[in-house]
């Protein structure tokens, strides 16, 4: 498939190039965040003071913002980093953490969005399903919302806002303009470890930072945590859990090849 050949590809290139990705991230896992960087062949910055944040950036290949542990301080860094990664042609993949939870990370979410305009916008079903103005619960920074019309919320959301829009769940769906594609890899384990989703915007951002095509970046990252979860779960011995298999997931992306992903990539168009 097409897809995966460009995945693979990517994955080559960002191995080559090793991207500088520039994380203003939430403090419960930001060091997961740092590793899986690592482990796909990127390099990690967590520099979040506003004092540095615009020059730090401007080294970077690609920024995420994610607002899962959101204070005023951060909140600042956040857009003056982004707004300098606007100027100088940069990435930014936005984690929108439990937006629609509470007052602050709804108004912060729309104002990243409208002051920052990210390449890819990553989350789960209730997440994007509240910034597209469509009823759905929340609990927490946990998705409750039901799958049903995750497709043409993806789409519109993606032409509304002139990005791509990443939705990740138990099939995950990537929209870009007139581009949507479903993701059929992944396993429930996934779910049980904090921070997968924050590992998967960041993987994002790796393949970001190394191709100009943030729908391709975008299907890569998502399709990497999955794959690489499957294989972590299949690892496992009787008497091993979610401890063992946090370990394995940073050793199967670690691991990741061309062809590992042409074999083990289930990707089909919307």
């Amino acid at each position: 498939m097409e897809i995966l050949q460009k995945i693979a590809d990517s994955l080559l290139a960002l191995k080559t190039k090793k991207p500088l990705v520039h994380h203003l991230t939430n403090y419960v896992t930001v060091n997961d965040c740092a590793n899986i960087t690592l482990a796909i062949g990127a390099s990690p910055v967590m520099a979040d003071d506003i004092e540095e944040v615009e020059e730090m950036v401007s080294f970077a290949a690609a920024l995420v913002l994610n607002i899962g542990t959101l204070n005023s301080r951060s909140i600042e860094s956040m857009v003056a980093a982004g707004k300098k990664a606007r100027e100088k042609g940069i990435p930014i993949i936005f984690d929108p953490v439990g937006v629609g939870a509470t007052a602050l990370r709804t108004a912060t979410a729309k104002r990243i969005i409208q002051e920052v305009c990210p390449a890819v916008i990553r989350g789960n079903m209730s997440e994007l399903k509240m910034i597209a103005g469509v009823a759905a619960d929340i609990k927490g920074v946990d998705s409750v919302a039901d799958e049903v019309d995750g497709e043409k919320v993806a789409r519109q959301l993606s032409q509304k806002l002139g990005c791509v829009i990443a939705i990740t769940g138990k099939q995950d769906i990537i929209a870009g303009g007139e581009r949507v594609c479903r993701i059929d890899n992944g396993h429930a384990i996934l779910s049980q470890v904090t921070g997968t989703g924050c590992m998967a915007t960041s993987l994002i951002a790796c393949y970001c930072g190394a191709t100009n095509d943030w729908f391709t970046g975008a299907v890569a990252g998502v399709m990497t945590m999955g794959l690489a979860g499957e294989l972590a779960h299949q690892s496992l011995q009787v008497g091993e859990g979610i401890g063992t298999f946090r370990v394995r997931l940073f050793d199967a992306v670690w691991s990741l090849t061309p062809e590992v992903i042409r074999k083990g990539g289930r990707i089909t168009n919307g």
